[in-house]
């Protein structure tokens, strides 16, 4: 390992959707000394040399490398990167959110059933994971199939260029994490071993796959050419890096309001639900990180402030004036079909209107516990599999909502912290990049950069038993899309 001075710095990548974010930390206190930026190009299947430039680009634009110690990064889970015999990209990425595969994912699961995918990988086959983009490679590009020697993911074939691989390469080279291994739906968190047997159902043969490093292990040096004093940590999924960046252990469940709604959790204990709403995923610490995704998260706030020609500040005003409960009024927040539960046709709904529930602050609060009610469901369905809730960690734009913070403890169930606002998946990056420089068995403990509490007293929770009471008989009565 090579000598470094009394301030190491580590650092964390964020490789997203949407962007790439690098930030620079102090290894021992975690101190944020500097911070780049660059975007991705819009939509769901990229030339993965655009991860490369905007990489290289958000690097310098956090001022380099040269007095970074090792770096990791965390990526855009399941994306599929498809490489030749050479390491050449066969053909842009499909990432997450492409849903073109969803009848190759349909396929899968009634070939070998629900329950045995469960047991097979912790989770049931959806669109997003990548043995379905597999599956419909094969079927819609088979030339292209044909010539997959290796499937990488965004993390895993980021790390293996910043190792100075590719275009062309060692495909041996390739390393990758357990968090992000177990999103790709062909390898099993609990043996930690993939499940080949899956890979070539889909693809129709074998192929190479990155090697599963352990969480604090070094996955590489850095491309001598250029970072040859670097060390590579092996990365996570970005669900993964940002539980290490929010420091999670058992007990702590993550809601987070972007989008969608995203309730994951740490756990001891995997999960294998064959109803297919939880995601048996690894974390990225050597435990486990049952997930369950809703599809309507902040857009309900920002729909009922459109609805009501508001910002969303008044929104959180008007939703505070308004009684709990809504007098009745409740706001089914289904406005693009839901997946847990699993209703993709499905719709909102709002019921209970009356003359005195029609107005503006009465509509306010039935959309705000409207979300909460559904983000609880997903919080249910984590239950459900055997996660103990602690407290909640209430993260991403939508819990910059005073109204949402202050409901949330009773609708939620548990206390609530909301962490002060950063690059999460970034800093759990470099927290792993931390780990792994210091060789330890736990990752270093970083201070604590602030964090608002939010009680559970009881009366809240009556209140909010109460509200999902209703709740729950309200979503029973929605309707289909018209065109479904």
């Amino acid at each position: 390992m090579p000598s470094h001075t009394a301030r190491s710095l580590v650092a964390g990548v964020d490789s997203s959707t949407q962007s790439c974010k690098v930030v620079i930390r102090d290894a021992v206190t975690g101190e944020r000394v500097r911070s780049g930026r660059a975007s991705h190009p819009d939509g769901t299947e990229i030339d993965p040399a655009h991860w490369w430039s905007a990489l290289q680009a958000a690097i310098a634009d956090a001022g380099g490398l040269e007095d970074v110690a090792a770096i990791a990064i965390g990526g855009q889970q399941h994306g599929m990167v498809a490489l030749d015999a050479q390491g050449e990209v066969i053909r842009p990425a499909l990432l997450w959110n492409d849903t073109r595969s969803a009848q190759a994912a349909a396929d899968l699961v009634d070939e070998l059933g629900a329950q045995a995918w469960a047991d097979a990988t912790g989770s049931v086959p959806v669109a997003s994971y990548t043995v379905t983009k597999l599956r419909w490679l094969a079927e819609h590009e088979p030339d292209n199939a044909a010539r997959v020697a290796a499937v990488a993911l965004p993390h895993d074939w980021l790390t293996w260029r910043l190792a100075g691989h590719g275009p062309g390469g060692d495909l041996g080279a390739l390393r990758t994490d357990r968090s992000d291994a177990s999103g790709t739906g062909y390898w099993d968190p609990v043996s930690g071993d993939y499940r080949r047997d899956l890979l070539v159902r889909a693809l129709g043969h074998d192929a190479a796959l990155p090697q599963v490093c352990a969480p604090n292990a070094v996955a590489a040096q850095g491309d001598p050419q250029r970072w040859g004093h670097l060390i590579i940590g092996p990365g996570a999924g970005d669900n993964a890096g940002a539980a290490l960046g929010l420091a999670m252990s058992a007990g702590d469940v993550a809601v987070s309001i972007g989008t969608s709604g995203v309730v994951s959790a740490v756990s001891p204990v995997p999960a294998r639900d064959a109803s297919g709403l939880v995601s048996g995923f690894a974390d990225a610490t050597g435990a486990y990180l049952p997930l369950a995704c809703t599809l309507n998260g902040a857009r309900v706030g920002e729909s009922m402030a459109r609805i009501l020609g508001v910002s969303l500040p008044q929104l959180s005003e008007l939703a505070l004036q308004a009684p709990a409960g809504c007098d009745g009024l409740v706001l089914v927040p289904y406005l693009e079909g839901e997946r847990t539960p699993n209703l993709p046709t499905a719709t909102g709904a709002l019921h209970g209107l009356r003359l005195e529930t029609t107005s503006p602050a009465h509509l306010a609060r039935a959309a705000v516990e409207g979300l909460l009610c559904g983000l609880a469901d997903g919080l249910d369905a984590l239950v459900a599999t055997g996660v103990t809730v602690e407290r909640v960690l209430l993260i991403g734009g939508g819990a910059r909502a005073e109204a949402l913070r202050r409901l949330a403890p009773g609708i939620l169930g548990a206390a609530v912290v909301v962490p002060a606002p950063g690059e999460y998946v970034a800093d759990g990056a470099a927290r792993q990049a931390a780990w792994v420089l210091a060789d330890t068995a736990t990752p270093p403990e970083w201070a604590d950069p602030g964090t608002e509490h939010y009680t559970l007293d009881e009366s809240a929770r009556l209140t909010g038993q109460s509200v999902r009471a209703r709740y729950a008989v309200a979503r029973q009565h929605i309707l289909d899309r018209p065109d479904a």
